[in-house]
């Protein structure tokens, strides 16, 4: 169980204590992390994160197949998950479709103008 941040900030409850990400939260919640990371920006850990932010040089037609390749790549140590499908919007925002343990998840990343 993990500490749930929001933002970059620690959320808490109605009375100020943190409050903590559980199952499907809790792997959102590091997903997200790991798919914000531009890979290969944190030496000691090199194949951490992705290469979501490459998108703009791949070809438009080719962009949301290349948003789920690198997704999956940047997820590929994450047990009991699967990158289904990835759907890019003209405003930059990326929807990912998962599939974890039995569960369909959906994760919305703002990449920024597509």
């Amino acid at each position: 169980m993990e500490l749930m941040v929001r933002d970059g900030d620690y959320v808490t409850d109605e009375t100020g204590a943190f409050r903590r990400a559980e199952g499907s939260q809790e792997l959102l919640q590091r997903v997200m992390w790991k798919l914000s990371i531009p890979r290969g920006s944190f030496p000691p850990l090199p194949e951490l994160g992705s290469q979501l932010h490459q998108l703009g040089r791949c070809k438009p037609a080719q962009r949301e197949s290349m948003a789920k390749q690198y997704a999956a790549q940047a997820l590929a140590d994450e047990p009991e998950l699967t990158v289904t499908a990835a759907e890019l919007e003209t405003d930059g925002t990326l929807r990912l479709y998962l599939e974890w343990r039995g569960q369909t998840l959906t994760l919305e990343l703002e990449l920024g103008g597509g």
